[in-house]
């Protein structure tokens, strides 16, 4: 049960005392009492026990919780990560290291469509030189020949053809960058 008496002889302190108690400036105490965290009794004078509980209840309540705790470093090193590897693969497309995904699709799309067209021309320039061919040796050397020059140009890759592809791409000078 409270009596109302005690409130009156409660401990009062003064402004110097409560920044000594709390480890605080002066002026951060009259915030808190502005803010209504501690008990101002009279001007320079707060009330010591209530202002104390209601400044730990004021602590406890800005105390951040596990689940909305937001570690400011750690993001800003996250952040800062990621802008460095979004760079470092931007100077990879620059250089012709690394090739977008729309971009190995349409290159592997014209080999594939200029192979295609290849093989099915194969029966059309091969046929002439086989009418007179007696020798299933000489016709599987000059079959052979034919889908080995086809594979071969499937098989070429030249990095140009992504170079033209890529609008950022920038031709480095492997010389100059030795000598620096």
């Amino acid at each position: 049960m409270r009596n109302d008496g005690a409130d009156q002889h409660e401990m009062l302190f003064t402004t110097k005392q409560m920044t000594e108690l709390l480890n605080l400036t002066a002026r951060r105490i009259q915030q808190l009492a502005e803010e209504g965290v501690l008990v101002r009794e009279q001007r320079g004078k707060y009330r010591a026990i209530e202002s104390l509980k209601r400044y730990i209840r004021y602590i406890q309540e800005r105390e951040p919780t596990e689940e909305n705790e937001v570690d400011y470093y750690r993001e800003k090193a996250l952040h800062e990560k990621a802008k460095r590897e979004k760079t470092e693969l931007q100077v990879a497309v620059m250089k012709g290291e690394l090739h977008r995904s729309e971009d190995v699709a349409a290159v592997m799309d014209d080999m594939v469509t200029s192979f295609r067209a290849r093989c099915l021309a194969l029966p059309t320039k091969i046929a002439p030189q086989l009418l007179d061919k007696k020798a299933i040796a000489e016709v599987q050397a000059i079959l052979t020949s034919e889908i080995h020059e086809a594979l071969t140009e499937l098989s070429t890759y030249d990095p140009a053809t992504f170079h033209v592809r890529n609008e950022e791409y920038v031709e480095v000078n492997e010389d100059a960058e030795d000598r620096e």
